[in-house]
């Protein structure tokens, strides 16, 4: 089972509920059918300090991935850790769904390109 944490510090109305279905959707899609992960939908402030902070960049931005190094379980029937997606619907308004895909391939190992293209396609429509 993939167990989603989701917590909403943004100030936004979002639908946690939908944000963890599609995150558990998009995984099994992945063949990820165990791990933890959690989603955090953060305001602006909160998402340009957080760029700033990893990437150097300072903007806001839709989405961040924080995977977790190790792919594997840390012993058997433990699940393992895949990290975190944090979201900011300042941003991204009411089409956080294509933003969380992005974030969840881009915690997988994707990177931008015509293959993280078409999976996004394929798993939003």
């Amino acid at each position: 089972m993939i167990a989603v944490e989701v917590e909403n510090r943004s100030g936004a109305r979002v639908d946690e509920d939908a944000a963890a279905t599609l995150a558990r959707g998009t995984l099994a899609a992945e063949g990820i059918e165990e791990g933890d992960l959690g989603i955090a939908f953060v305001g602006a402030d909160e998402m340009r300090a957080l760029k700033r902070e990893h990437l150097g960049i300072d903007e806001p931005t839709d989405v961040l991935s924080f995977p977790i190094d190790g792919r594997e379980p840390l012993a058997e029937g433990v699940p393992r850790q895949l990290g975190d997606v944090v979201l900011c619907p300042d941003v991204v308004g009411e089409e956080w769904r294509w933003s969380l895909v992005h974030g969840l391939l881009h915690l997988l190992g994707y990177d931008h390109g015509d293959e993280m293209a078409r999976r996004e396609q394929e798993l939003v429509g």
